[in-house]
């Protein structure tokens, strides 16, 4: 399976993030995710990117909703 296009990984990064913050505006998520992939563009290791961007989105995020607990997750949403 070939890697995904930039696009497509953060489309899906965004598209995660939407689910686990459904409070949070989803253009504000997306410009979360398009700032840290902004900060790690230029790194010379590609692969692990998109890993990289989703955890610190998420942790940006996760302190937004939760600022005086980072250690506090919201609930996922029910299958």
């Amino acid at each position: 399976m070939p890697p995904l296009s930039t696009d497509a990984a953060v489309g899906k990064i965004v598209d995660r993030l939407v689910l686990r913050f459904p409070s949070t505006q989803r253009d504000h998520i997306a410009s979360t995710v398009a700032e840290e992939y902004a900060a790690l563009s230029g790194s010379r290791i590609t692969t692990y990117i998109p890993n990289l961007v989703e955890h610190g989105a998420r942790s940006r995020l996760q302190h937004e909703v939760h600022p005086l607990r980072p250690d506090l997750r919201p609930l996922a949403p029910a299958a």
